[in-house]
């Protein structure tokens, strides 16, 4: 038996619990995890209470990042004892995730753990560190470099907002913060960011083109902020988006990209090519800055996460939120 969150839909109802489930309850899959962290991500909390449509099979354990030990395993790459990584494809959604002791999960979606991190630090970077690596990586391939200009990273307290400002002051890039929390300026600067602006300048409908600003941008949030943050970027320059808490529409048009040649990229991590992970999480064992981790980082158990999923859906959770399924 092993402790797991249970997410259940029966005739129009929906409960999400922590319960106890039995190994042969989970899902027939080459490799068997022992989890020793899961991390709380916004799809999860979506999922958890219910209020996103991330869910595709029910019943469902929730939980997109697992970190943990191989137990069993006829997979031709890992072996028990293995130490892994299982980012996205589809766990959590349609496939059961890692918010339990237990998981039951495809060999081809894990890569191995790299040995200067343990279990805890990969969750604390987890699939919002993972994705902020990816959008860092698609703006160097863009050739965007520290003197082209200002970086603007929006939803900068969340948990991809604020392992892309570490990443990019690391860099050498001047980083600009996009934030509604006022009370996390001093937070937001002391991770990297060289100035702090209210996300209200960007989150409401604007002009079709503004002034020229940003030589890039790490956009998190969506709809009109990503409208807003395309219209202010400079000639030539790129924006990666990789998230959709304002919303998944683009209410905007196409004159910054047919006027001002700006260049936007998606960023997917659920589905990303096996080598993008390893190349991201390589860059992320050798560049993360420990102490930065450790500062943008809440652990909770895994019963907290419940109440903690309604918390940052909220607004009221900065950076990464670990889970110890043990605890």
């Amino acid at each position: 038996m092993f402790n797991a969150i249970l997410l259940e839909q029966k005739n129009g109802e929906f409960r999400s619990r922590l319960t106890k489930l039995d190994e042969s309850e989970l899902p027939e899959c080459d490799i068997t995890l022992r989890i020793e962290y899961s991390s709380l991500n916004y799809k999860d909390a979506l999922a958890v209470t219910n209020k996103g449509p991330v869910v595709r099979k029910w019943p469902m354990v929730p939980g997109i990042d697992g970190a943990g030990v191989v137990e069993k395993s006829v997979h031709p790459e890992f072996s028990a004892g293995d130490r892994v990584i299982l980012n996205g494809w589809g766990a959590g959604e349609n496939h059961w995730g890692c918010l339990a002791q237990r998981a039951s999960v495809r060999g081809d979606w894990l890569i191995p753990m790299p040995a200067s991190l343990s279990s805890r630090t990969v969750m604390a970077v987890g699939t919002a560190g993972y994705t902020a690596m990816l959008c860092v990586q698609a703006l160097e391939r863009q050739r965007v470099r520290p003197d082209d200009g200002e970086i603007l990273v929006t939803g900068a307290a969340g948990g991809v907002g604020s392992i892309a400002i570490s990443l990019l002051a690391r860099r050498g890039y001047r980083v600009v913060a996009s934030t509604g929390r006022t009370a996390e300026i001093d937070y937001l600067m002391r991770i990297g960011a060289a100035e702090v602006v209210d996300r209200g300048a960007l989150s409401s409908p604007g002009s079709p083109l503004g002034k020229e600003r940003w030589a890039a941008v790490v956009e998190s949030v969506g709809s009109h902020t990503l409208v807003n943050a395309c219209a202010t970027t400079k000639y030539g320059g790129v924006v990666t988006t990789c998230g959709s808490a304002q919303g998944i529409d683009y209410p905007g048009t196409v004159a910054p990209f047919i006027l001002r040649g700006v260049r936007l990229i998606g960023i997917d991590s659920v589905m990303a090519p096996r080598a993008d992970r390893l190349n991201a999480w390589h860059c992320l064992a050798q560049e993360l800055d420990r102490s930065c981790l450790e500062e943008i980082t809440q652990e909770i158990s895994l019963s907290g996460a419940l109440a903690t999923s309604e918390i940052l859906l909220s607004g009221g959770v900065r950076g990464r939120t670990v889970v110890n399924v043990d605890a």
